[in-house]
């Protein structure tokens, strides 16, 4: 008789980087709220074995949960269970941090954290984050302000700090 896989929880904290002014400038940049979400001034970072995992222009980083400098999430967002051993799931990652995931292809609006955070989401529970997050970008860059501001906007590189770079023996010896 097979043991049953084990069940591991799989979060999603979301961070507003821009301390509120994001939610509160939404209105007047998108014509809308943008409350709660990370892309209107934030981050996301997957929680799953114990660890926070998340990437930034440095590549791939992990640290305890709420180990970065940025402290406690602003929301949590519960995205399931997996039955993905920690093993598996770190091998996986060091591949995306080898190919997908390098910290060279980091890009504000295309390639951030979220897109990081929706990848893994899939990967461990067969379901993206929420499109609030990951709409957000797009919709920034479709309005005249979102024009004006890009060229600025990319040259931007987010790296929380507090994190260790992900590697694979990170921790093991």
């Amino acid at each position: 008789m097979e043991e049953p896989l084990a069940l591991h929880p799989v979060k999603l904290y979301v961070y507003d980087l821009s301390k509120g002014m994001a939610r509160r400038l939404s209105p007047l940049m998108l014509g809308k709220s943008a409350a709660g979400t990370a892309a209107s001034g934030g981050h996301t970072s997957i929680i799953v074995h114990k660890d926070e995992f998340f990437y930034g222009s440095g590549g791939i980083s992990s640290c305890a949960p709420g180990g970065t400098l940025l402290g406690p999430p602003d929301s949590v967002v519960d995205l399931g269970n997996t039955e993905v051993t920690e093993e598996i799931f770190l091998e996986y990652l060091s591949s995306l941090g080898e190919s997908m995931f390098r910290g060279e292809s980091y890009n504000l609006f295309e390639h951030n954290c979220n897109t990081f955070s929706n990848e893994v989401a899939q990967f461990l529970t067969g379901r993206k984050i929420p499109s609030y997050i990951t709409d957000l970008p797009a919709e920034v860059l479709a309005t005249p302000f979102g024009q004006a501001l890009r060229p600025l906007l990319d040259s931007i590189q987010i790296q929380p700090p507090g994190g260790n770079t992900f590697s694979r023996h990170n921790g093991q010896s």
